[in-house]
């Protein structure tokens, strides 16, 4: 039996996004870039991105609701960071 590897774990969750109300927030004004640098490396979902311009892009659609861009930003006024309102959300589906 072949080991199934994370893309394939990832691709079995479900979310329900919920559009009108982010609750990941890229505060643009108290940015910290390194902060956010960080996170395009260590968040599991691949959701921070480095674009061609240099600028760090960012979609809250797919977030495992881990934390961890929160924890590397904490004390950084760099995001906005909640958990998604009831019944939004991620809903884990193996294992």
């Amino acid at each position: 039996m072949k080991p199934i590897g994370i893309e394939e774990k990832l691709g079995v969750n479900k979310f329900n996004v919920d559009e009108g109300n982010a609750h990941i927030i890229i505060l643009k004004d108290t940015l910290s870039r390194e902060a956010l640098k960080k996170c395009v490396i260590a968040c599991p979902a691949g959701l921070y991105t480095i674009k061609e311009d240099g600028n760090i892009g960012f979609d809250f659609a797919g977030c495992l609701e881990c934390g961890t861009c929160r924890v590397l930003c904490a004390g950084t006024e760099t995001l906005e960071w909640n958990y998604p309102q009831g019944t939004f959300g991620v809903e884990f589906r193996y294992g």
